[in-house]
């Protein structure tokens, strides 16, 4: 796409007043979407003001209206629900409430509104737009305001979010909150295996979601359960038998636990609900089994945000100002929103139609219809889901006599054991037999392969590391013994998940072909790698958990600092040449500064951002955080960059150094790496099926062109997969890292939020897109 960079710069906000506030449930994440506003809009000269108790305080008035300074926002992006305060407000929904709420903000000339909460709180900011003239015509009838005020402030431009950890809201591909509610499920999920598998228990888990099954079937995708009921998907007729039935077969097999997950509003085929009280006592009942339900209630909505809803957040709250900036009195009311990887914005009423449009569809029991209207990533994750939790019966099984061997290549990943679990039993399920490498291209070479089964790869999601075990050796060196045990095991395909290693193994076994015949078989690589330096791929299995560990150790260092005065933290990050985590843990954890390799530096900038830190703490913040990646200078280290802080800093502040090292690769998976593995392994397998049909010739399977050496990536909205042979000219091979990578388009967001100037290239946004166009591939925030 060639286009001029458009910049916000002759963007200006200069006589705008803009008004934000959180309106409904609260949701985590909400005070990062707070915090962008407000220093975005200080940074384009607007005038921002809180609106405390979302739009009770609109009514109410007086000190719930005040004007905010950047230091206002400061210290909240790491804290969990809403610091401006969130509230049902009935009033509102009269005229005479929002005549109430349209004077307040005449008085102060706010004629843009902010608005983060659920469908409610943006259909009743809607109308209040819709309104807004009339409301102040009114006014001026009563001699409230003047002639002048009605003219001079005649249109309210409104701009919406969406916190809501339900996920419940179409268009949208992630809602803030919804990760982080994940995190908290996730985390219960899996303290709660240990204690089950002690004792032989099933547990029914019962999540939030009234509406809106999300919650439900990912975190049920997430840990591998048993059984998930949600509202959009009630079980068949008879699904007591099948359940029951499940639930003893896995007995049977040796598993030790069985966690069932329960939407709050899961339903059955005749639209009765089905409460976490009746599975237990169905378990009971029928199978003897020890039964305990845990509710997890409230727990959801807290915590602190993960990494991924306060980037999502701080993306959209940049975003929303910059929509107010450019809205006229023709443009409708939007919501900002991520699609794939890309913010958007649609229109707000769209959203909410098409949202009720799956409310009415449930409520008239047209189910298969409302899993399509949530969008194509719902009805992905529930085919997901179906694919792996039930094995059919050997003899229901096809027979396709094909062998596929997966391995892990590279350093560990969080999420590559989901990955391989979602690999085998997608693969065992059209038919093949999986042979699982032990210890990447080496292992390989020395006949570590084994056949493994639908049960061996039970439990796997939760689990971080490589238990297939991986290496780093490339199969350059040991072609020929490869080539022996592909023959000897007569292994038909491969699937490699791993990082930068697998996608050199690929590209050196694709050049052997010509040698070995026994390489002339499909081949697919999942990118698994925490420094996601991968061609081909916006996203890597394993980064998301690798930069929620950044951001908690900064959170947590960040706090160490709140005691003593003036202290500025020097953090080196993991990322090889790529400097992803070290920026993208720098935009969620708040940073000063991030030194990256990709955007070179000099002793200048060095300078310039400790006389930035220098005037910081003169203000009431007196603390700084700076983010350093491993590789991103040979002669600028983390000692040198210390000690000149250090030197610089004396009698202003001092300085403390923090290697993170490889914490970075611990860890159990989030619950994104979780999902992205399952999703991205499943489609790689059903694309090997299909390629080992199109290339099976006279008995045997030949593939040697390109377009049978793939990666899968996601690519912007789309999961694509490219040929490994395309990919070398977008690779820089000496320092191991994409030519071209998306996230450097966030650079100057951080830089930004953290008070420097710099320039935003805006091209992207703007555009108003309506949502039935909206490409149903998008994928990956709502993994």
């Amino acid at each position: 796409m060639d286009h001029q960079p458009k910049f916000f710069e002759n963007l200006s906000g200069a006589g705008k007043a803009i008004g934000v506030l959180t309106s409904g449930g609260d949701a985590q994440g909400m005070n990062a979407a707070v915090r962008a506003v407000v220093r975005m809009g200080i940074y384009v000269n607007a005038k921002v003001y809180f609106i405390y108790e979302g739009y009770q305080g609109m009514v109410d008035g007086g000190d719930n209206i005040v004007e905010v300074s950047w230091e206002s926002v400061s210290s909240i992006l790491q804290v969990g629900g809403t610091v401006i305060g969130s509230a049902r407000c009935k009033p509102f929904r009269t005229r005479e409430g929002r005549l109430q709420a349209a004077l307040n903000l005449v008085q102060r000339g706010i004629t843009n509104l902010c608005v983060i909460g659920g469908d409610g709180s943006l259909t009743g900011a809607n109308l209040f737009r819709e309104e807004w003239s009339g409301l102040l015509e009114e006014l001026a009838q009563k001699g409230k305001i003047d002639a002048e005020a009605v003219k001079k402030y005649a249109y309210l431009n409104i701009v919406g979010m969406v916190g809501s950890i339900d996920n419940d809201f179409c268009g949208t591909d992630m809602t803030i909150g919804t990760d982080s509610a994940l995190h908290r499920i996730i985390e219960v999920v899996d303290a709660i295996m240990t204690t089950a598998q002690s004792h032989q228990r099933t547990f029914v888990l019962e999540v939030m979601g009234r509406h809106c099954g999300y919650l439900a079937l990912v975190s049920a995708l997430a840990c591998g359960a048993d059984w998930v009921f949600i509202p959009e998907y009630p079980p068949e007729e008879g699904w007591e038998d099948s359940m029951c039935a499940k639930l003893s077969e896995n007995r049977a097999r040796k598993k030790r636990l069985n966690i069932i997950i329960v939407a709050e509003g899961a339903i059955d085929c005749h639209n009765k609900p089905i409460t976490s009280e009746k599975v237990k006592d169905l378990v009971v009942q029928r199978l003897g089994f020890d039964t305990r339900v845990t509710i997890l209630g409230h727990v959801q909505r807290g915590g602190t945000p993960s990494a991924f809803d306060r980037i999502l957040a701080s993306r959209m709250g940049v975003e929303a100002v910059l929509a107010l900036l450019e809205a006229t009195p023709a443009t409708p009311a939007c919501v900002v929103s991520l699609s794939g990887n890309q913010a958007v914005r649609l229109p707000l009423m769209e959203c909410v139609q098409m949202t009720q449009e799956v409310q009415k569809a449930m409520d008239e029991g047209r189910f298969l219809e409302a899993v399509k209207l949530r969008g194509r990533s719902f009805e992905n994750n529930l085919n997901t889901y179906k694919l792996l939790s039930h094995k059919k019966p050997d003899a229901e099984l096809p027979k396709s006599n094909f062998n596929v061997a997966v391995l892990n290549v590279g350093a560990p990943a969080a999420g590559m054991n989901a990955a391989v679990r979602a690999a085998v039993r997608v693969g065992i399920t059209e038919g093949h037999k999986i042979f699982a490498v032990i210890d990447g291209f080496e292992g390989f070479a020395r006949g570590k392969i084994k056949e493994i089964s639908w049960g061996d790869v039970g439990g796997w999601t939760g689990q971080g590391g490589s238990i297939l075990g991986t290496k780093r050796t490339l199969p350059a060196k040991y072609l020929e013994k490869i080539a022996d045990q592909m023959r000897t095991n007569n292994i038909n395909a491969l699937m490699v998940i791993g990082g930068f290693e697998a996608y050199l193994g690929l590209l050196e076994l694709s050049a052997a072909r010509e040698k070995y015949d026994e390489f002339c078989v499909p081949m697919v690589m999942v990118p698994a790698t925490v420094s996601n330096n991968v061609p081909g791929s916006d996203f890597s299995i394993g980064a998301d958990t690798a930069l929620n560990t950044i951001t908690d150790t900064c959170d947590r260092i960040k706090q160490s600092a709140s005691g003593t005065k003036r202290r500025v933290f020097i953090i080196e990050t993991m990322g090889g040449y790529c400097g992803y985590l070290a920026n993208m843990g720098a935009l969620a954890a708040g940073a000063d500064a991030a030194y990256i390799f990709e955007e070179q530096f000099d002793i200048r900038e060095l300078q310039a951002n400790v006389e930035h830190l220098t005037e910081k703490m003169k203000t009431s913040i007196q603390r700084g955080l700076v983010l350093r990646n491993e590789n991103c200078n040979e002669n600028y280290t983390t000692d040198f960059i210390y000690q000149l802080y250090s030197e610089e800093g004396k009698g202003v502040f001092d300085c403390r150094k923090n290697v993170l090292g490889h914490m970075q690769q611990g860890g159990a998976p989030s619950p994104f790496d979780r999902n992205f593995g399952t999703k991205i392994s499943a489609k790689a397998m059903q694309w090997i099926s299909k390629k080992l049909k199109e290339t099976y010739r006279k008995g045997k399977v030949f593939a040697n062109t390109d377009d049978s050496v793939c990666l899968l990536g996601i690519r912007r909205r789309n999961l694509v997969f490219q040929p490994v042979a395309e990919l070398k000219s977008e690779t820089d091979f000496v320092h191991r890292i994409p030519k071209e990578q998306w996230w450097l388009k966030l650079r100057p967001l951080m830089k930004i939020l953290a008070k420097y100037k710099t320039s935003y290239d805006v091209s992207d946004s703007g555009q108003l897109e309506h949502v039935a166009m909206l490409p149903k591939e998008a994928e990956t925030g709502a993994i």
